[in-house]
């Protein structure tokens, strides 16, 4: 671990007038494959631990891989989307170097033959578009993970004892790796955050991947490096490791730019190293010396054969490709006639393919926006879960919009059905049937109720019949009160109107 003091900070702003930021992004997708990279084990996430390893995950003496057909395909489709060249043929390396996690002391990989290469993305961030090249796309596997257990941060720092889980090792990943990105030094965070989210989105459009950053499918490790302003001459990078959400890849590309330039203004040297990013306050702190490929003594892996994806077959897969992400998004704002300010929230809240299945079930687009990102926001963000762990599908509510578009519930009841949903009771109508939420609109009940209101309010119901029909609200909410929110409130006010103009 680097022993280097800290100097103070510099706030981004100030350094970005001297500095211009240099990015490097390492994004790793674990692919959605029932079975792993090189063996035939299970990939279930959250399986009891050591659950789901062979010897050949394992590493033992003896046994020998067997590529994931159906993950090679997956790394084509990922290729094809990035817009890169796919090999004729390519290989696998072993990457050699000792970490507990990594039980064979080396992991499969690929090195200077990659499946994919010479790609780019384009983003729109604040009505700019910026191309991303993209080096390579290649495949590896995954390590095991580490417990270390005892202590205040969960590392290793400081624990009393480490617990070694081999299920993650050897699942299928592939490895997307940026060139340098030199944008408006501004723009880096917002850059970084938005080419991360790209890639999530489109993993998910691929159906390669979950993409789950909160469960590791998906993280990104953030290269960063500062050089003057008009320099050509690039500074030492430093590399963020595991970031695993969107708006902590804002943060830690914000909190490096302050750190370097802070170094760099107290006349000393940047450490080549990796880094460990911490989410209470954004900031990074040091994790080991950063090797270089040298370091890693890679050769081609010997047992296993190369990999030659013929043309046909690469032709017939790029048929498979779905719509762009972006052209997508921008579709669907069009059918829905959403501006760019409701398409950016919904977005941002996790919540389009909500939206979508919504609007599929037979909700309006404004419908089903307005309960994804109004009361269920509310209450995954109280419960603090994802939209999509709240359990409540786009089928129901659609279902409840429909009961309010037949005039069998108001919002203020249908608030009540969603909330009968959540607690397991059943469907919109089971909820609405055993709740006893349907709008009463029986001119005999809301009658009766609206002569009580008259009475109890004598001062109101003068001024209606003096004219001030407005006024008439006060009566309609005395009703609504008296019959628990369930009064039709437009026949209440019709009723109230022809007792009193």
């Amino acid at each position: 671990m680097s022993t280097q003091t800290t100097p103070a900070l510099v706030p981004f702003e100030r350094a970005i007038e001297r500095y211009d930021p240099v990015l490097g992004l390492e994004v790793h997708v674990e692919l959605s494959t029932n079975t792993k990279m090189f063996c035939g084990c299970a990939t279930t996430f959250g399986a009891e631990p050591n659950t789901q390893v062979c010897p050949v995950c394992l590493g033992l003496p003896g046994a020998l891989p067997v590529v994931n057909a159906k993950a090679v395909e997956s790394a084509i489709r990922i290729g094809l989307a990035l817009n890169c060249e796919i090999a004729e043929w390519c290989r696998f390396a072993r990457k050699n170097y000792f970490y507990p996690d990594m039980p064979k002391n080396f992991q499969t990989s690929q090195y200077d033959e990659p499946i994919a290469f010479d790609g780019y993305v384009d983003l729109d961030v604040d009505g700019e578009t910026f191309r991303i090249e993209v080096e390579r796309a290649h495949m590896e596997e995954d390590t095991g993970k580490s417990l270390h257990v005892g202590g205040a941060t969960g590392r290793i720092h400081g624990a009393d004892h480490s617990l070694l889980d081999y299920n993650r090792a050897g699942i299928p990943l592939i490895e997307i790796v940026t060139r340098t990105i030199e944008v408006p030094a501004e723009k880096a965070p917002a850059v970084a955050r938005a080419y991360v989210q790209h890639l999530r989105d489109l993993m998910v459009a691929l159906d390669v991947s979950d993409a789950r950053m909160d469960q590791g499918s998906l993280r990104a490790d953030v290269n960063l490096s500062l050089k003057p302003k008009g320099s050509a001459t690039l500074g030492t990078r430093s590399e963020t490791k595991n970031v695993n959400s969107f708006r902590s890849v804002e943060r830690a590309v914000r909190f490096e730019v302050s750190r370097h330039a802070g170094v760099l203004d107290a006349g000393q040297s940047i450490l080549q190293e990796t880094r460990h990013f911490h989410e209470a306050d954004g900031s990074t702190s040091p994790g080991r010396p950063k090797s270089d490929a040298d370091d890693y003594r890679y050769f081609p892996e010997p047992d296993l054969a190369p990999v030659s994806p013929s043309r046909d077959w690469v032709e017939q897969l790029r048929g498979t490709l779905p719509e762009p992400p972006a052209e997508r998004r921008k579709r669907l704002q069009a059918e829905w006639g959403f501006s760019d300010l409701d398409m950016r929230d919904t977005v941002g809240a996790g919540a389009l393919e909500l939206v979508v299945a919504t609007v599929a079930a037979g909700a309006t687009p404004a419908a089903a926006k307005k309960w994804w990102l109004g009361e269920l926001a509310r209450r995954a963000n109280e419960a603090g879960v994802g939209l999509d762990e709240l359990g409540v599908t786009p089928e129901q509510v659609a279902g409840v919009q429909a009961l309010i578009d037949e005039g069998r519930v108001n919002d203020k009841l249908a608030r009540q059905v969603l909330e009968g949903v959540l607690a397991g009771e059943g469907s919109p109508e089971e909820v609405v049937s055993a709740r006893g939420l349907e709008v009463v609109s029986d001119d005999g009940a809301l009658g009766a109720a609206v002569d009580a209101a008259i009475a109890a309010n004598p001062d109101v119901a003068q001024k209606i019949r003096d004219g001030k029909v407005q006024a008439a609200g006060a009566l309609i909410g005395a009703v609504m009160k008296e019959m628990r929110g369930q009064a039709d409130a437009g026949r209440v006010r019709e009723l109230i109107l022809e007792k009193l103009a």
